[in-house]
């Protein structure tokens, strides 16, 4: 279960070189510090600390779940418009653990805005008292065991010792591989844009293999910028660019309870004000912030537990938005599609069965299905010039891409999502010993 960062760093097997992940540097206004707590039973960090010196706009979107993680109602009682701290663990979910959770994160966070404010003596010009409702957890891990509060109270004090105000790609490397859990691999993303003539810098990191299935987000994420943008707009940017990215994927088709995406703005960059989100100055930031939760939502699925393939889903000319993401969804959830994908077979019987399970219109008479350039079903016949071998070579590829055309409107929707092999039942069956 533990991962050895030197060990990461040295593999030779594909994509575990540091090479391979862009290169995310000093951001300014945000600090990272991560250590073992001994969550698990090896030597791997397990706890991570985010830290705004000067405090961070933010906006979080939160999982739909019916039921919560206490970590997560903890966040939504803090109404503060600055975030001094984020701290994040592994192992445990802080989910179904009662009052014993929840006041587990009162003592942390009383903990952690006292060593953060004894930081501010010794560092600041001008030292300010960080409040404990300036403190938000994301956690991630088993549901209904008891929250390990004397372990995390204890590495509180090294996690704010540790605190370096440059950052570097190793440094966000060690953030990424402290909050993973069944992951395999650390999930990292950045972009560079312009508000009006200043630079601006987008960094994230995400965790997420398993218990993914979008209904605002998904998994744990994470964005920093140094963009000075308001909780409002920084909100409705969020919420925008959620639809097509981390709402766009699924794994195994379950929600988890722990769910957040969360962006901080910590103010660094001195551009020009941004007015509204409609403010023309912010077209750039929008299509960099897109792209930079696509990136880490893509990665949460080629990273799925067990996935052998990724799985684009294009589906179009429905009549509204949500036919076609229903549509996506019944056939990237379907169990019986994504195991003829795992088994490299071109079963289209399956994505015909589910788009018909989906309870949308669509035009019999007009609908075409195709997997890559092959032609499979056109003007809802099968297309004269198929060839099963064809598709059975294609479907050997590691990603996918099929397209469905109702025929019956003008709306899109893209979703994204791997096969289901033997090895999901294996990491599952296996997940807690």
């Amino acid at each position: 279960m533990g991962i050895n960062l030197t060990n990461f760093l040295s593999s030779k097997s594909k994509n575990r070189k540091m090479s391979e992940f862009q290169d995310l540097d000093h951001i300014d206004g945000v600090s990272v510090s991560t250590t073992c707590a001994k969550l698990y039973n090896n030597d791997r960090d397990d706890l991570a600390m985010f830290y705004f010196r000067n405090g961070a706009n933010h906006s979080t979107v939160y999982t739909q779940s019916k039921i919560i993680s206490e970590n997560i109602k903890w966040n939504l009682t803090q109404k503060t418009k600055k975030i001094s701290s984020l701290l994040v663990n592994t192992r445990n979910a802080n989910c179904f653990t009662g009052k014993q959770g929840y006041k587990s994160l009162e003592k942390i966070a009383e903990i952690v805005s006292q060593k953060l404010s004894e930081k501010q003596i010794e560092d600041e010009e001008h030292p300010k008292k960080i409040k404990p409702k300036e403190i938000l957890f994301g956690c991630t891990g088993t549901i209904g065991e008891t929250f390990p509060e004397e372990k995390i109270k204890n590495n509180i004090p090294e996690l704010v010792n540790k605190i370096k105000y440059t950052q570097n790609k190793y440094i966000w490397m060690k953030a990424a591989l402290a909050i993973m859990t069944t992951d395999t691999r650390p999930k990292l993303a950045m972009e560079e844009c312009n508000i009006g003539n200043t630079k601006i810098k987008i960094f994230g990191i995400a965790k997420g293999s398993g218990m993914i299935q979008p209904n605002m987000a998904t998994t744990l994420g994470y964005i920093f910028t140094d963009a000075e943008i308001s909780n409002d707009i920084l909100k409705k940017l969020l919420k925008k660019n959620i639809t097509t990215t981390f709402n766009a994927i699924t794994c195994d088709g379950d929600t988890s309870t722990n769910d957040m995406v969360t962006i901080f703005s910590t103010g660094e960059a001195k551009h020009s004000k941004v007015k509204n989100v409609n403010d023309e100055k912010l077209k750039k930031f929008d299509e960099a912030l897109n792209k930079v939760l696509l990136n880490l939502a893509k990665r949460v699925v080629s990273d799925g537990e067990g996935a052998s393939k990724f799985v684009t889903i294009n589906v179009k000319n429905c009549k509204n938005d949500q036919d076609a993401k229903k549509i996506a969804f019944s056939i990237g959830n379907s169990p019986l599609v994504k195991t003829a994908i795992a088994g490299e077979d071109p079963n289209w019987g399956r994505i015909i069965m589910a788009i018909g399970k989906a309870g949308v219109p669509i035009n019999l008479d007009k609908i075409s299905i195709r997997l890559g350039d092959i032609n499979i079903i056109q003007n809802g016949k099968i297309s004269l010039n198929y060839e099963e071998t064809l598709a059975a070579d294609y479907m050997k590829n590691e990603t996918i891409d099929i397209f469905i055309d109702a025929a019956c409107g003008s709306k899109n929707f893209i979703a994204f999502t791997m096969d289901l092999t033997k090895k999901y039942i294996d990491i599952n069956a296996d997940y807690r010993s």
